[in-house]
């Protein structure tokens, strides 16, 4: 887990997606089912602000003030409604979303705009609670809004995720879940996390926007088809 946690990291930092979901592939063969979410939750809160301190000079604020509020209202909404959802419907929604992110027509300025910010960072944290694969459809959303300038996109969705993953610790703990008996292995995945960010950076920035652009959009596709084939099957 400690090792997978570096590599993962180091896969976000260079590529701008990917890390997050592999690395919640592999805690769900090894971790008991309750603690898969929370945990995900608590390392990826540790992990995306260290990318977003390391990248602090790329974030564009303003997108980040309109998306606080909503994480906000979303995580507040999560707690008040803490029930099983019907994950099918949730995971071919993400994947459709993030496809037509990814591949379909223009969208309307106003959907990447404040507003639109608003209500993504809304829906998305509320999701995010229930299933542990909203970073794609974030992400997809932050690179449309970016216009694919790699790192402006990694630094921006680092600091939205930071945002996003911070209530999980309050809900999860309001649910009973017990963090101080992992937090020694989640320090550590933590640390992993941070050299795996630095060696990704390192490959970031000797990236070009076009060829960050294609590899972003097809991870992102294969991460959608992944969530596709786990709601059909």
């Amino acid at each position: 887990l400690i090792a997978t946690a570096g590599l993962t990291s180091a896969m976000t930092a260079a590529f701008g997606i990917g890390g997050g979901v592999l690395w919640l592939a592999v805690m769900s063969m090894i971790l008991p089912a309750a603690a898969i979410i929370p945990l995900h939750g608590l390392v990826q809160l540790g992990s995306n602000a260290n990318r977003a301190a390391l990248t602090a000079a790329h974030i564009r604020w303003r997108v980040v003030a309109w998306f606080a509020p909503g994480v906000v209202l979303g995580a507040l909404l999560a707690s008040l409604l803490l029930v099983e959802l019907p994950t099918v419907v949730l995971q071919l929604s993400i994947a459709g979303f993030i496809l037509l992110l990814c591949w379909g027509p223009g969208i309307p300025a106003v959907a990447t705009g404040a507003l639109g910010t608003f209500i993504a960072a809304i829906c998305t944290t509320f999701i995010s609670h229930f299933v542990g694969a909203t970073g794609p459809l974030v992400a997809a959303f932050i690179k449309r809004q970016q216009q694919e300038q790699r790192q402006a996109t990694v630094a921006t969705f680092a600091a939205t995720m930071t945002l996003q993953h911070a209530p999980k610790t309050l809900v999860y703990t309001a649910a009973g879940f017990v963090f101080y008996e992992w937090l020694g292995l989640a320090l550590l995945m933590i640390l992993a996390g941070l050299l795996g960010t630095k060696l990704g950076l390192a490959v970031l920035y000797k990236t070009t926007d076009q060829h960050f652009g294609m590899i972003f959009n097809w991870l992102l596709t294969a991460l959608a088809l992944r969530l596709i084939w786990q709601a059909l099957s």
